[in-house]
């Protein structure tokens, strides 16, 4: 298993100490897609990098004023490659407004 599957890859700046956020990043994709990815790599780089990629594909560069993304959209971008039309359940409720929109419970 994982010779098959796609490869994130997560760049990340040294110098502006970011190995614990592309780590945060690391453990949320391989808990969530835990069967749908072979691995999460996390690659050191300098000048204020920080990329996504799933295989060759750029899913997300913090340059542009981008910054870094919030895990649910990461995870919908990633699903989108890697698992389309799979559910991502408070992911996907958060990013459509559901869960904004449900009521908040009973009033007494």
């Amino acid at each position: 298993m994982g010779d098959d599957l796609p490869r994130v890859t997560i760049t990340y700046c040294t110098q502006c100490r970011w190995l614990l956020r592309a780590a945060w990043y690391a453990q949320e994709l391989l808990t969530t897609f835990h069967r749908e990815l072979g691995e999460v790599a996390l690659r050191p780089a300098t000048g204020g990098v920080f990329t996504v990629h799933v295989g060759d594909e750029l899913l997300w560069d913090r340059a542009g004023g981008r910054g870094f993304p919030e895990v649910t959209t990461l995870k919908q971008l990633v699903r989108d490659r890697v698992a389309p039309g799979r559910p991502l359940g408070h992911s996907d409720a958060r990013a459509t407004g559901d869960v904004a929109d449900a009521p908040a419970g009973p009033t007494a």
